[in-house]
């Protein structure tokens, strides 16, 4: 009967500790990632206005956009962690609840990764360097889309950044209370 206890206490503090290195993955890869590379990205996956004008043919052009899509592969696989953590946990304390919500967030995340992809894309298409419409007027109604993917990302962070809070918090101690020290 003793080593049924000892083989828990040994499974629960395996799943402490993958609980806790999903979160020394999550929490960095959510505000660096999430925070700070949608700035990154967005200026070296567009076609920069340097480029532009050394661009003369729809061809060249095409090209220079087309380059692009490793740069948004990337881009989409790297922004993906967080979600791929959040999967992770969700297997580890399964809970119908939070299973709801991360399929939610996984939802909101294929919304915004076309968003952005469209919208980066396209914005490459649509600077030409000589006001010349190379390509579709439709590709110019790609700048509206970082409207509607702000729409989608502010429920998205709010739902990732709650469910990580829920997920990396111990649930065997009780929450301390102002004043409690730490035992």
């Amino acid at each position: 009967m003793e080593t049924g206890f000892r083989k828990k206490i040994l499974l629960d503090h395996k799943k402490l500790a993958v609980r806790a290195l999903l979160a020394v993955v999550f929490w960095p890869s959510l505000f660096f990632f999430w925070c700070l590379g949608p700035f990154v990205f967005f200026l070296l996956s567009t076609t920069s206005s340097e480029v532009c004008p050394r661009l003369e043919t729809r061809a060249e052009f095409l090209a220079a956009a087309n380059d692009t899509l490793p740069m948004l592969v990337l881009q989409d696989l790297i922004y993906g962690v967080p979600i791929v953590c959040l999967v992770l946990w969700n297997r580890l304390l399964p809970e119908p609840a939070r299973a709801r919500h991360v399929v939610t967030c996984i939802k909101l995340f294929a919304v915004s990764t076309v968003l952005g992809a469209l919208w980066e894309y396209g914005s490459s298409l649509v600077c030409d360097g000589y006001g010349q419409p190379f390509f579709s007027p439709a590709w110019q109604m790609t700048s509206y889309l970082p409207i509607a993917n702000l729409a989608v990302n502010i429920p998205l962070y709010v739902l990732a950044f709650s469910l990580g809070r829920a997920f990396s918090m111990r649930e065997d101690e009780p929450a301390q209370g102002p004043g409690e020290t730490i035992t």
